[in-house]
This record gives structure tokens, sequence and C-alpha cells, in this order.
């Protein structure tokens, strides 16, 4: 069965939407869609052009999606290299809008959309909300950040063309976000995952617990974040999460989503190509095999990405979704090949910490990973909140609880590392994602 919703308001009727084309429809769009996107990049784009010069291959030599696999990867330095407007593929005069992420180098990311590339933003933002059930008559609270990050602007056209109030609070001030959970009935909240543990924690702090609120359903990203922190925020927010799936660089949030069955995130493939592939080699792989998430933009004009390496690390699920979308899924990420740490020669992921943090009583979702480096030797110490109650417990029963992690942490990774409890709220807390790893490896 579909899911069957369909609202005057918004004009949006998920039933008939590509999410449901029929595989062989669906690949022929594809296909169509993918000639003209590689077409539009060889003729404006200098530097795609060149790197397919340099393999004799031209736009006609598309001509299946097969083909996909002999066209250039793209990389977040190509755009740093060709740092402003060097991979444009429309003219300024058209370009209605400018978007960027913060660098790591000082040369931040930087994305354009013609109106029509919002049109398109906007439209898979409302099939996202479509398929978390949020409808015409829900109260939005946005409390991702706006401005040049993407997360602000792209849920909030979303939300607005579903036909739904939007509360464009922004990121911060938490105790005016919990202010307006409260007084305006919010029934829908956009925000990172760790965000919105802050939100529940303040919210306890102040005798207004969120379960108590007509708060229904919680749309998070912009951040890795794993099942065991799903769980958590259900229990204590009595919502239902889903984990929503972009990235500046294709075209912000609204990549993919989870639906209801939450079971993998649906790709909004008739506008996003995915493929996984060896992250080492590049080589593909097949569906059901894991690797990292390449993606290609089908519709957009004026920043389209070709073969855009994600370096998330996931796979495409297999079989049928209970929902009855045939747009395929990818299973959640909770790990980027370049968030590995290797310590001690031995591969490490912030996500392993979480899940052991997790599983433990008396511990909370706040942790803090600090690499130092002793004689030559790299020294790993995971500083760990603990409730409340825990913190105020005898010596003894707060050893016991730190030898449990380093066990568990050990059998988790193989490593074994220096455990610190520390006190309720003692580590910062983000507004926006959240920052898990000190590495002072090369401090001075």
């Amino acid at each position: 069965m579909h899911e069957v919703w369909s609202d005057s308001t918004s004009g949006f009727h998920p039933a008939s939407a590509p999410d449901y084309l029929p595989e062989p429809q669906l690949r022929e769009l594809q296909l169509r869609r993918l000639k003209a996107v590689v077409r539009r990049c060889y003729d404006n784009v200098p530097l795609f052009r060149q790197r397919m010069d340099a393999t004799n291959m031209r736009p006609d030599d598309v001509q299946s999606l097969d083909d996909l696999s002999r066209l250039p990867f793209t990389q977040k330095c190509d755009l740093r290299d060709t740092y402003p407007f060097g991979l444009f593929a429309s003219p300024l005069s058209e370009v209605v809008r400018v978007h960027a992420s913060s660098g790591t180098t000082g040369k931040p990311i930087v994305v354009a959309y013609t109106k029509e590339d919002l049109d398109v933003w906007t439209e898979v933002i409302v099939r996202c909300f479509a398929a978390c059930g949020m409808h015409s008559g829900d109260i939005v609270q946005n409390a991702y950040g706006y401005g040049l990050f993407t997360g602000g602007l792209g849920a909030h056209y979303g939300a607005e063309a579903l036909g739904a109030t939007v509360i464009p609070v922004s990121g911060g001030n938490t105790d005016r976000q919990i202010m307006i959970l409260r007084d305006f009935g919010v029934t829908a909240i956009c925000c990172t995952p760790s965000y919105f543990i802050h939100l529940i924690e303040r919210a306890k702090e102040t005798g207004a617990g969120l379960r108590d609120l007509p708060l229904r359903v919680g749309v998070f990203g912009a951040e890795p974040w794993t099942e065991e922190m799903r769980a958590h925020i259900q229990k204590e927010a009595g919502i239902e999460a889903f984990d929503i799936f972009g990235l500046t660089e294709i075209i912000g949030p609204g990549v993919g989503i989870e639906c209801r069955a939450h079971n993998g995130l649906h790709i909004f493939e008739d506008h996003f190509l995915p493929e996984i592939v060896d992250p080492e080699s590049g080589t593909p792989r097949r569906d059901g095999e894991e690797g990292e998430l390449v993606l290609t933009t089908l519709s957009k004009k004026a920043m389209p990405m070709i073969r855009y390496r994600t370096h998330d690390i996931t796979r495409i699920k297999t079989g049928h979704c209970s929902c009855g979308r045939t747009i395929r899924r990818i299973e959640r990420i909770a790990r980027r090949s370049d968030d590995m740490l290797i310590i001690r020669g031995v591969n490490l992921f912030p996500s392993q910490i979480e899940t052991v943090l997790l599983s433990i009583e008396g511990t909370t979702p706040h942790y803090q990973i600090i690499i130092t480096r002793d004689k030559g030797l790299d020294q790993l110490e995971v500083q760990v909140e603990v409730t409340h109650e825990l913190f105020s417990d005898t010596i003894g029963g707060l050893e016991q609880l730190r030898s449990r992690i380093s066990h568990q942490l050990e059998i988790m990774t193989g490593l074994r590392m220096e455990v610190s409890l520390v006190a309720p709220r003692t580590i910062q807390r983000s507004e926006g994602k959240a920052k898990r790893v000190k590495d002072l490896r090369n401090a001075t």
C-alpha cells in the first residue's frame, strides 16, 4: 500500500509523485536527464570538459546508465580550487541565490541556484515532509540555521509549500526555543539531532518536559547519528524521529529521507542519481555492498555535480519498501570515510563510541574524544558526561561505571582508551553540528 495523503492547500499528492514511478520509467527519466546534464557541464564548465577530453570521452558517448561509471569524479577540493564561481554552468544573470558552507582552509564551498533549481529543492523537501507524515495542518519549528547554511531556507520553503505553518526561529536561544515549542503548539521540529538532545535536557531543567507537548515529528540531519540516539530521542521526547539527508554541494537538505517504515533513506533519484563505489579505488559496487556514496545531480542548472564523492559510507538497500515507494533507499549514514581516525594503526569512528555510550545506563549522549601524542604514541581519551544521579553516587559506583565503559569500548573498537567521567553539562553544547573530536597530536 502507498501512503495515501493529499492536500488541496499544497497541491502535492505523493501517490502520484515520482516516488512511485515504475522502475523502467524511472530509469528512462534518469538516462534522459543524465545525458542533458553531461552535455550542460561539458559545454559550460571548463574543469569538467578538460577531464572528459583527457579520457577521449564526449557527451554523446553516454548512451546508458552504465556509462555513468566512465565519467570523471568531482570532489570537494574541486569547489575550493575553482572558488568562487568556477563550477557554475549558468551565467550569474540566471543565478538567483548563492549559499556557502564554512571551509577548513579559509575558502568556503560556494553553490548556486537558478529559479528552476529552487523549485526542485522545494519539491524534494515537500516529498521529504510528506514521507514523515507531515501535512498542511502542522506547525513546524525550523531550528536549522538561516543564512549561508542551506538547512534553514531549504526546510523553510519546503514546509511552506506543503501548506504547513512555519516558525523561522533558526538556531540558538534555547530557552526561547522551548517557550515557542510550548506556547505555539508546535507539532514538528527541524534541527540537528545533537541540538535536539540539548533541548530535551534544557526542557527538563525548566520543568517543561517535551513529552507533554503536541510535538510528534522530528526531522533531524546535518550530522551522522546512530539508532541508539534515535531511541534516546524518541523515549525522552515522545516523538517519531526521522533522518533527513543532504549535502550543500548537491542541493542542501532533501536529497533523501526515511519514510515511516524507518528502513533506510529514500533517495529522490529522479533528481539525484546514487552510486556506491570502493572508497579506495573508486570502482563501482553492486546494490547491497557497502562503500562510498557518489551522487550525480540530474536536474541542477546553476551548478550541476557529476559523480560527486560524498565520503559518506553506506549501501543501497535491496528489496522493496513497505511504504510502496519505488525509489531506492540507502542505509542510514552513521560514519564518513573522512571522519575515520587511525589510532595506533586501528581504524576508529566516533559513531562506535556513541553506540557504546548510549547502551550503558547512566551516561548521556554528550562526549568528547581527545587525541594526543606522547613519546610518539597516540593517546586516546574519551570524556563522558554522566547523569546527575550517577555523578552524585559514591566513588566506587562511578569507578564501576568507568570500568564498564572502558571494557565495552575496547570490545567495540579493539583499542584501550582512557575514560573520564565528567559532571553534567561539562561538555560544550553546539547549536549546529556537534564537534566530537579534538585532535591535539600536532598542537605546539
